[in-house]
């Protein structure tokens, strides 16, 4: 992801700045969503393993990368609380 666009990016809801998922995170992030056990901030499950990511800077929100495009809507935020796994820094 280009790193201009990623200064400017920010959470829809929290207003808090975003960096790119690190490889173990999201490797833990995938392991939970391959379990079956991660949904989407509107309760639908996340069925599809994650390429690409951005989180907040508090570590509590995923937002999904879909061919370099941020889905930064709400709705579609993944909470880091529901993947037991979940590195802490």
């Amino acid at each position: 992801m280009d790193r201009k666009l990623l200064d400017l990016l920010c959470s829809p809801d929290t207003r808090q700045p975003l960096s790119l998922l690190d490889a173990k995170a999201l490797e833990a992030l995938n392991r939970a969503i391959g379990a079956g056990g991660v949904a989407k901030a509107d309760g639908s499950p996340q069925a599809q393993p994650l390429r690409e990511a951005l989180l907040t800077r508090d570590r509590k929100q995923v937002f999904r990368v879909d061919d370099d495009i941020p889905v930064l809507l709400a709705e579609e935020a993944i909470e880091t609380a529901q993947i037991a796994d979940f590195p802490e820094k």
